[in-house]
């Protein structure tokens, strides 16, 4: 899974293309460093202080979120996690975070198990729990398979309205691989709200567009997985988000071998097959969620679990440096490499 909170710009970080340049219509802010990341805002055709005062109300609920999901720094989430591994119960008081546990349940369903939030023991495991890039040899054989014998899912966290448990004290939640999905619904939600109708927010990658650049729609460039330069370009409007996930800036390497940070949690191990793996789709949450169980599935699944998952537009790249999609995504997508 996509660990929480790394400082990175997030791999194939999707940027804006030409034509993003300040205007007297565009507000781009300068760049926000939290929830443990680079957020990029850029908001169109309205008045300057009335877009510095919409990314001021964002900045401040990205920092709450910070605050309240972090996955090992003193947090809401690791009062629960602690509370799970004791067997105990847990009262969640705040809704966002009570509703990423049911988000993720409902995305772990729908993924096989594929996206799984559950994994925070092995992502530690990994080293990738941790403001520093892992260092040292990877895990044994004989812990990953001790941890793959534990099994902890989405299946074994139970909610009672706001009481949140889990059956299997294994179950360590870290939503590295959803919560910047989420973040970014929340955030267009909140500059819908303050009457903002045309803006992209940009965390780390994580991107989600609403309403269109003038009379354009929002041009997006999804970074190449060598990273170097731009694979391709979309265009997005009405509102959508344009997720990737991917293998080539959050890794840990061992003795000339690579490990990305993306694991598979039938084996323990991090995915191989494929590198990258970009979603489109309405919502945040299910791009963030279905892009890492994309991942996970690999070239033999990918195709099977993004129906199951309700997503059409998909397009992956192997580790061949092949790239696929889906017919909707190749009708959407202009590869420029």
């Amino acid at each position: 899974m996509k660990p929480l909170f790394y400082i990175s710009l997030g791999y194939l970080t999707l940027t804006l293309l030409a034509g993003c340049n300040h205007s007297n219509q565009l507000y781009q802010a300068n760049p926000l460093y939290t929830f443990g990341t680079i957020v990029e805002i850029s908001i169109w055709g309205v008045p300057e202080p009335t877009a510095r005062q919409a990314v001021n109300a964002i900045t401040a609920d990205f920092e709450t979120m910070h605050r309240t999901w972090h996955a090992w720094q003193p947090s809401a989430l690791t009062e629960l996690n602690q509370a799970l591994a004791k067997g105990e119960a847990r009262v969640i008081t705040d809704r966002s975070l009570l509703s990423l546990i049911e988000q993720s349940k409902f995305f772990a369903k729908r993924s096989e198990g594929l996206f799984n939030p559950a994994i925070g023991q092995l992502i530690a495991l990994w080293g990738f729990q941790s403001d520093e890039v892992p260092a040292g040899p990877p895990p044994t054989s004989e812990e990953l398979a001790k941890w793959v014998r534990l099994a902890p899912s989405m299946e074994d966290v139970v909610i009672d309205q706001n009481r949140v448990s889990s059956s299997n004290p294994a179950v360590q939640l870290d939503f590295g691989a959803i919560a910047k999905g989420y973040a970014v619904d929340l955030a267009i939600d909140k500059l819908r709200q303050l009457g903002i109708q045309n803006a992209i927010v940009n965390a780390g990658g994580n991107l989600k567009a609403m309403g269109k650049k003038g009379d354009r729609p929002w041009s997006i460039g999804i970074r190449h997985p060598s990273g170097q330069g731009v694979l391709a370009h979309v265009e997005v409007s009405g509102e959508e988000s344009v997720i990737t996930s991917g293998c080539y800036e959050r890794f840990r390497e061992y003795q000339g071998v690579r490990y990305c940070h993306i694991l598979d949690p039938r084996t323990g191990k991090p995915v191989t097959d494929l590198v990258s793996v970009t979603v489109i789709a309405c919502s945040g949450s299910l791009a963030d969620a279905a892009s890492t169980a994309l991942m996970v599935a690999g070239k033999q699944e990918w195709q099977r679990v993004a129906n199951q998952m309700g997503v059409k537009l998909v397009m992956v790249v192997d580790d061949t440096r092949k790239v696929s999609m889906t017919p909707e995504m190749e009708e959407r997508v202009v590869l420029i490499w």
